[in-house]
């Protein structure tokens, strides 16, 4: 007989507000968000305490309409540095109760308890210690969804352990019938609003509605409603709703990569072909950096740029495979200015991307006989040297003081945010 595990999806209360707290007692008392930086037109509430979120500030709003709900707000702008840093600490505690502990975000981790039971008691016992520690040591209040697997954990952290004065909840499988089904079908893990428009309109309203529909039906009802290629989606649906996941708390779950990229949304319209070519060629030193670090090479380029206007999309995304991998940064940029020439509808620009698929080591490589790419790529490493020991700005390319150069902010951020 298969062994039951014990899982828990521990998560982090309003993380990067409460980090900012932690660190500045004096406004313990006081409605706190943390927020983007107002003048780059990324002035959006990123995080908010729950007393802020008391008087109606909510998450991803204009500052300036959190402000108008709550006068009092202290706006704090994000350190990304300081809440990775915490982050990492918090991963530490986990671990000093089982090794097996899986990052699903900066302020989410599933954690494997079937092995620390013998040890450390009963899974809500062992919840209890991990939120005392986290809390005397960094400050953060930590809520964990308990089940057997990683789906329902993350479920009844969601949906039960963060309204609960506790911060903890169990959601045995069994019990799923009683205490998950009678949900609304937006409360449905990766049931966003749009498809709960859809499964609306089919009839199906909650949890359980969905979970007692055939396999096959489903999958007819979505082919009528999106095509054929619509089976995956509907056996995925179905598996959540039933509580189904096989997948496993893994170590290792983030370390086989496949591809390398970054992408920027821009402070304004980009309207011609040079300033467009300015952030692609940065965008490409920067992936190209990444993966020497981690000695890869790419053998397929993929470029992305997004216009402005979500209602009329514009813009594309494609690729294209080079006769030999690289990892250096005119590479990658030939390559981008066939597919924007070829691609490009001539909108506004807004968010540009750069990708290198289908990687390979970097310590076996096709040798050019003709050319300079041995002198390009010592070049290259030269230089990552460099940017790592006096920062990304130390050193750049000249289009990237122009005006539409962005490499020089950006080296002041992490994940689009100030560190």
């Amino acid at each position: 007989m298969k062994q039951l595990r014990t899982i828990a999806l521990i998560d982090c209360q309003s993380f990067y507000a409460s980090v900012e707290k932690a660190a500045h007692p004096e406004y313990k008392d006081l409605p706190l968000a943390v927020c983007g930086d107002p003048t780059r037109r990324s002035g959006i509430v990123l995080a908010a305490c729950p007393l802020a979120k008391s008087k109606g500030v909510t998450t991803a709003e204009r500052i300036g309409d959190a402000i108008g709900k709550c006068p009092e707000l202290i706006v704090v702008q994000p350190r990304m540095a300081e809440y990775i840093r915490v982050s990492l600490q918090i991963t530490d505690i986990y671990r000093t109760f089982t090794d097996l502990v899986e990052p699903f975000s900066i302020d989410e981790q599933w954690v494997d308890l079937t092995a620390s039971l013998k040890l450390f008691g009963e899974p809500e016992t062992i919840a209890k210690q991990i939120q005392n520690q986290v809390m005397e040591q960094t400050g953060v209040y930590v809520r964990a969804g308990i089940s057997e697997n990683k789906l329902l954990a993350k479920t009844s952290c969601d949906n039960f352990a963060k309204k609960r004065p506790g911060g903890i909840f169990t959601l045995p499988k069994k019990d799923i019938g009683e205490i998950l089904w009678p949900l609304p079908i937006n409360k449905m893990y990766m049931v966003g609003s749009r498809m709960t428009n859809h499964f609306m309109r089919m009839g199906i309203h909650s949890i359980g509605d969905l979970a007692k529909i055939p396999l096959t039906r489903l999958k007819q009802m979505l082919r009528t409603k999106f095509g054929k290629q619509s089976d995956i989606q509907a056996d995925l649906y179905w598996r959540i709703a039933n509580g189904v996941d096989d997948s496993l708390v893994t170590l290792n779950t983030h370390d086989t990569q496949k591809s390398i990229g970054h992408q920027m949304t821009l402070p304004r319209d980009y309207r011609t072909l040079e300033e467009i070519l300015v952030v692609i060629l940065e965008l490409a030193e920067l992936v190209c950096q990444h993966c020497r670090a981690k000695r890869y090479m790419g053998w397929v380029v993929s470029i992305g740029l997004m216009g402005a206007d979500y209602d009329r999309p514009s813009g594309f995304f494609r690729q294209m495979k080079m006769p030999d991998p690289t990892n250096l940064a005119e590479d990658v940029y030939e390559i981008a200015k066939i597919l924007i020439d070829k691609h490009w509808d001539k909108l506004p620009v807004r968010k540009v991307g750069v990708t290198l698929n289908e990687l390979v080591s970097d310590e076996e490589y096709q040798y050019v006989m003709f050319g300079d790419r041995e002198k390009k790529m010592a070049l290259a490493h030269t230089m990552d040297k460099i940017k790592f020991r006096y920062g990304d700005a130390a050193i750049m390319r000249a289009v990237s003081i122009s005006e539409a150069g962005q490499a020089k902010d950006r080296s002041n951020k992490i994940g689009g945010h100030y560190k």
